[in-house]
């Protein structure tokens, strides 16, 4: 890509990568905006300090999030695989075992690293419930949803490593801390 301005969405439409244009207030659209900003989040944390492993698996899922944005800007098109959910559930898996088991909430925070990675889980929420409105009426691959979930899960996990790879405790949510 050499030419960025090309003036072909000041008519208020987008491209999709079939060729089609749509509105850019489309649905489709919303999501493909959602996981990019998922990515860009993601971005934000690896910008802090973060151990190698953790480091590595937020890269591989920066590049998977590109291929899920692929699929959603291509009707029709499967880029994700099991594999890729086999991947995150191993990650979950690897990354907990050495966390302590939870008895209560916690609340995002601790370090920047897992404040941001907790933020990012907030929007890999989001972008999961947008796919899944989308999927009501629109085609959409058969494991975004569930990448996404998947990826939720591990994104609370690393949040947590975040914070232990730095000597930081989890926050504990206090129920009615304030009360009275």
């Amino acid at each position: 890509m050499s030419k960025i301005v090309t003036r072909t969405g000041d008519d208020g439409t987008t491209g999709l990568g079939d060729g089609s244009r749509v509105s850019k207030a489309s649905h489709r659209i919303h999501v493909m905006g959602e996981i990019d900003e998922l990515n860009s989040q993601i971005g934000v944390a690896l910008a802090e300090p973060l151990p190698d492993l953790i480091r590595q698996s937020l890269i591989r899922v920066q590049h998977d999030l590109f291929d899920l944005g692929g699929e959603v800007c291509i009707p029709g098109r499967v880029a994700l695989a099991e594999v890729h959910l086999a991947r995150l559930e191993a990650d979950v898996v690897s990354f907990n075992a050495d966390l302590s088991p939870l008895k209560e909430f916690i609340l995002p925070g601790g370090s920047r690293a897992s404040a941001a990675l907790h933020v990012a889980r907030t929007v890999c929420r989001r972008a999961e419930r947008s796919l899944v409105a989308l999927a009501v009426n629109e085609s959409v691959a058969p494991l975004a949803p569930q990448y996404l979930n998947r990826l939720s899960d591990l994104l609370f996990v690393l949040a947590r490593s975040a914070n232990k790879a730095v000597g930081q405790s989890d926050v504990c949510w206090q129920p009615g801390l304030n009360a009275a």
